[in-house]
């Protein structure tokens, strides 16, 4: 499209390609300025419903003006395509800064501290930009940051029945981390948990993405990770993350308590909004570079303490509880007149029912593995310890919400013991599927599967 014209805008040159579409730098020949021009893929805007939604929002967008916007010129169609043109913006993405390592401490808190007051903006006028992540963020050459692509998001979500008329575009909803991987698996990261589960999305959610990526700044990591983007879906809806004290011991603990305040599982505990969060950045910025270290309350570093014993010690809080309850029975044994014989019947009592409750576990898994196996995508389960495979056809985005719906009631259910973690598989060659089938792990297959016989698996493998 380099050197054709779209409304008043002239196509120069090509940026670059992403999930929704290609990114061209062209010239508002009216204004003469640069944009950044936008044109949508055609299969987001085929529904007439989305396109409707899209224009909508993106229209709304561009009534919010901040200087940390990059800001939405004009949103039209010609001739079937749907572009949206924007401020033109000179410089590097965040993410390109983190893997040259070019962000310092104050550096990361004053970016993050620019795009929250953006953000307050926009959530101010009721608008959640919802694919907040460290691609979407530009730093010009001046270290002003500007947040990308408002309007741009909501394209992303499925669209609900009552909004579409055609089941097949419901359908094809369902399999996102296929008909639209670079999105997915660029995004999944920076998902809040309502976002990896499905459900609807507020302020709280942009203000999860912002942690994420305010955690990726000043560690150089993210937060939740895995070898796929249902993997990572997964870490972000159950995981906790490691405190980032733990991770660069030199950051301050009060950064700890901004960072992990974001990343609250549940969004009525995170800050409400972006304009609190970008108060305690603004504070943080003034402490720093001030030189005020403030110590945080005995309530937040206990909880830091065992955030960071769950992350470091093989047993976690299971073995401290054991080493402390086995203190207190040597404590009785030896401070007390209780006799010798009474104390091994309540030992015994106890032991039985620990193991009562220990299998309690394992009788939860069944019942889980039951509940699983009658989802016809699913071809088998495998489980290793705490940590269950489930090897389908085809990686549907309700499957996926099915299962993490299931793991997260198991793990509300336990008593003590680690919790389960389950992934969703649908890359496995047969060669590969076959191999896992003759392991003792397997705890389902489903009847059509075929187990074919060594002989043959070898003669497939030798050609």
């Amino acid at each position: 499209m380099v050197g054709k014209e779209l409304k008043h805008f002239k196509i120069e040159k090509l940026l670059g390609k992403g999930g929704m579409g290609v990114v061209y730098r062209a010239r508002d020949v009216r204004l003469d300025r640069p944009v950044a021009l936008k044109v949508l893929r055609s299969d987001l805007t085929a529904n007439p419903d989305r396109r409707r939604r899209f224009l909508q929002e993106a229209k709304a967008a561009s009534a919010v003006t901040h200087p940390s916007i990059a800001q939405i010129y004009d949103v039209d169609e010609i001739e079937g395509t749907t572009f949206i043109a924007m401020e033109f913006v000179e410089g590097q993405t965040v993410s390109q800064l983190i893997d040259k390592r070019e962000l310092d401490l104050i550096g990361s808190i004053e970016i993050g501290l620019q795009v929250a007051e953006g953000l307050s903006k926009a959530h101010e006028a009721n608008i959640v930009h919802r694919d907040i992540k460290s691609d979407n963020i530009m730093v010009t050459r001046d270290g002003h940051a500007k947040l990308l692509d408002f309007g741009l998001a909501k394209l992303l979500d499925p669209v609900s029945a009552d909004e579409e008329s055609d089941v097949q575009d419901l359908k094809e909803t369902e399999t996102f981390s296929h008909t639209q991987p670079g999105t997915v698996m660029g995004t999944a990261a920076y998902m809040s948990p309502e976002q990896a589960r499905g459900l609807p999305v507020t302020q709280a959610s942009d203000v999860f993405s912002m942690g994420v990526v305010l955690y990726e700044m000043v560690t150089g990591e993210l937060p939740f990770k895995g070898e796929t983007p249902l993997d990572t879906m997964h870490s972000i809806a159950f995981d906790e993350a490691r405190p980032v004290t733990f991770i660069r011991r030199n950051l301050p603990p009060e950064l700890h308590r901004v960072v992990s305040r974001c990343l609250r599982k549940k969004p009525a505990d995170r800050y409400k909004n972006a304009r609190a969060l970008a108060a305690d950045l603004k504070k943080l910025k003034n402490d720093i570079e001030s030189g005020i270290q403030r110590s945080l309350p005995a309530g937040e570093r206990v909880l830091m303490f065992f955030e960071g014993v769950k992350a470091s010690l093989p047993f976690g809080p299971t073995g401290i509880a054991i080493f402390i309850i086995g203190l207190a029975l040597a404590g009785l044994l030896i401070f007390t007149k209780i006799e010798a014989g009474a104390l091994v019947g309540l030992g015994v009592i106890g032991l039985f029912a620990y193991r009562y409750i220990r299998n309690r576990k394992n009788r939860m898994l069944k019942r889980f593995t039951s509940k699983i196996s009658k989802f016809p995508e699913v071809q088998a389960i495998v489980r290793r310890d705490d940590h269950i495979t489930v090897i389908v056809h085809e990686a549907k985005a309700k499957t996926y919400i099915r299962i993490n719906s299931l793991v997260d009631l198991v793990n509300k259910k336990l008593y003590f013991g680690r919790k389960i973690e389950a992934s969703v598989r649908d890359d496995l060659s047969p060669e590969e599927f076959q191999h896992i089938l003759r392991k003792p792990s397997v705890t389902y297959v489903r009847d059509d599967i075929v187990l074919k016989p060594t002989t043959e698996l070898k003669s497939e493998e030798n050609k």
